[in-house]
């Protein structure tokens, strides 16, 4: 009980801002079938949505409302955006460089990041942001640990800003040695900037040197600045998971306002510590795989109520495709059990909306569809032939199986239609592409000259 008051408290302190209003719009959604993801809360075939500037005001039958814009549902499922717990954005224009024994991912990332120039950074984060919302994810909590000063901060904070995705931008330092201090005067002036829409919070990192008492005031410098300015706190934790667990409880920084991310290999006790102190989890299953760190196994993590799942970089895990991470889940988990009934699907879409934004805090204003909760809706059509041929039922397992990218044909966020007949609105593809392959040429380009 007392681990759920201190969630509560957290949640209530770091994101109970004010509404910020979107462009002044009202939206119909027509007889979709509604997949709310609450917590008791039952699919509601048939069922209207009626959207004024960022929020859900109504949910019903046959709703009337003259002044709307109207989205014919028909024949479609309504959910929640998914929330993408954890990623790194900043290595969307990496893609393809990670070739397992002839490039390793931390070496290549790590020699392209010093290459990186904020520009670099914008076009990374901004693609990769738009990359989410066309699979379906309406937020993310971006873990920027690639900052090498104000301008490469401000550059990331823009790109979430102008996609119109909804994210955390947790601010870290510019590199993952942890022998430099973050930048908490530049995350202090962000901070001020940011809105319902896009928040700030703390990019943490342990010390690679636990016995480092220097590192560690330093370290201890920057968790406390979060508390004080109540940000949320995301840390790693996986290499010595072990070690670095038993440090975040010996030092007593595990509590609601951090999110543990990957805890491999995380012993029981450690989980249980983590859930007594009311903090959060983020389980990237698909990069765990791609690193060679392991299996997810989902079973093993179920006493944290508190938990999410994360894509850990769109260029690492080969796209920013949320279906593909619960499949990947889905598929460890039978498999390593050898039970075909695990998981169960419609849990898995619970971890991939209501219980990722619960996981990082934003369950508040996003993750269910509900009366008075943000507008961050997607619609998926199943009128394809990957996902023709079911014939009724409970559709959690044609949805976590069977859907794709490209299935899900509108995007919401914040009231606003950012993906629409399946493509995304406002956006000049062409220049995109052209942008964004210039600027990751020339990221190779530059770190080869640096060698």
């Amino acid at each position: 009980m007392a681990s759920k008051l201190r969630v509560m408290l957290f949640t209530a302190s770091c994101f109970s801002a004010s509404l910020t209003a979107a462009p002044d719009n009202t939206l119909l959604i027509r007889q979709g079938y509604l997949i709310p993801m609450t917590v008791h809360g039952e699919d509601q075939p048939f069922t209207d949505i009626l959207v004024r500037n960022n929020q859900i005001v109504k949910i019903g039958k046959n709703l009337v409302a003259p002044d709307a814009k109207v989205i014919d549902a028909r024949g479609k499922y309504v959910m929640p955006g998914f929330v993408d717990a954890h990623n790194h954005l900043w290595v969307t224009t990496m893609r393809g460089q990670f070739r397992n024994k002839q490039g390793k991912f931390f070496p290549v990332s790590n020699k392209l990041a010093k290459a990186m120039q904020p520009d670099d950074i914008w076009h990374a984060m901004y693609s990769g942001s738009l990359e989410l919302l066309q699979s379906g994810v309406t937020t993310t909590g971006d873990f920027f640990d690639n900052i090498h000063g104000p301008a490469w901060g401000d550059a990331g904070f823009r790109a979430l800003e102008k996609s119109g995705i909804r994210a955390i931008m947790y601010y870290g330092g510019p590199d993952k040695t942890t022998k430099n201090m973050i930048d908490l005067e530049h995350l202090a002036e962000l901070e001020k900037q940011s809105t319902s829409r896009v928040q700030l919070g703390l990019g943490w990192r342990v010390p690679r040197d636990l016995s480092s008492q220097q590192n560690w005031a330093m370290r201890d410098e920057e968790y406390r600045f979060a508390v004080q300015h109540k940000l949320p706190i995301q840390v790693h934790v996986s290499g010595d998971a072990h070690a670095m667990f038993d440090a975040l409880i010996d030092r007593h920084y595990l509590s609601p306002t951090l999110t543990v991310v990957h805890a491999s290999d995380a012993l029981p006790q450690q989980l249980n510590s983590l859930q007594e102190a009311g903090g959060g989890l983020v389980l990237t299953p698909v990069s765990e795989q791609r690193v060679g760190y392991g299996l997810t196994l989902l079973d093993e993590f179920k006493g944290v109520e508190r938990q999410g799942l994360g894509i850990d970089g769109n260029a690492l895990s080969g796209g920013a495709n949320m279906f593909e991470t619960l499949r990947t889940a889905a598929l460890t988990e039978s498999g390593y059990a050898k039970d075909e009934s695990l998981p169960d699907p419609r849990e898995l879409l619970t971890l991939a909306t209501r219980r990722s934004a619960e996981s990082i805090g934003l369950g508040a204003s996003t993750g269910t569809l509900e009366e008075g909760k943000r507008a961050d809706i997607q619609i998926i059509n199943p009128n394809t032939l990957n996902m023709s041929g079911f014939g009724g039922g409970d559709p959690a397992a044609l949805i976590v199986y069977s859907a794709q990218p490209t299935n899900v044909e509108t995007v919401i966020v914040d009231g606003r239609i950012l993906k629409a007949d399946g493509k995304l609105q406002g956006v000049n593809m062409e220049e995109l592409m052209r942008a964004t392959n210039a600027s990751a040429k020339g990221l190779l380009e530059r770190s080869e000259s640096q060698m």
